[in-house]
């Protein structure tokens, strides 16, 4: 499957500093959502590139019901997951997240012996403007505010899978592979 993330073609466009990446940064940076129609129409251009046999994940879309609805009318959605974690939690953790500017893989302090250097690559460690505490506050007044509302839309079809995300990453990612029926690896 190829993970297709929201952010990360939104990254790819500003650090390309192409119009859409220009018009989403003012609204990322605030912590806010990017409109529907930029967004939908990003992932409407970009799926039919998806060339993985088993199919995609979309990793940050949908973000509304509006999105979703609009989403349906073009893909076809086989199963939603919900990774259920505290908000005091994702505030720790994401304000503790570093990302690698040379190799862009992502780090957590507690994990790191030297906080300004990738020990995959030896690239420089910074921590994203928008992981700063009262950015990610915002953001999640934001998801309670105009996300969650997915939680009820995709119960409601049936398809969501909820997975406890409060453990270290292998033991979510081993529940994460149980509620999809997925063998162990």
């Amino acid at each position: 499957m190829q993970q297709i993330s929201t952010g990360d073609l939104f990254r790819s466009a500003i650090r390309d500093k192409t119009p859409l990446g220009l018009a989403a940064q003012g609204y990322i940076d605030q912590g806010e959502l990017v409109p529907d129609d930029v967004v939908i129409g990003m992932v409407r251009e970009y799926l039919p590139r998806v060339t993985a046999p088993g199919g995609y994940i979309l990793d940050g879309f949908p973000r509304t019901v509006e999105q979703a609805e609009r989403l349906s009318s073009f893909a076809t959605i086989d199963a939603v997951i919900c990774f259920d974690l505290a908000d005091q939690v994702i505030v720790k953790r994401l304000s503790e997240r570093r990302v690698c500017t040379q190799c862009g893989r992502i780090h957590s302090l507690p994990d790191l012996k030297d906080a300004n250097v990738c020990p995959h690559c030896g690239g420089k460690l910074i921590q994203r403007a928008d992981d700063n505490e009262a950015t990610i506050l915002h953001r999640l007044e934001v998801y309670h505010e105009q996300t969650e509302p997915l939680i009820a839309y995709y119960q409601r079809r049936g398809i969501i899978r909820r997975v406890n995300s409060d453990a270290p990453i292998p033991e979510t990612y081993a529940r994460l592979r149980n509620v999809l029926g997925l063998a162990e690896s």
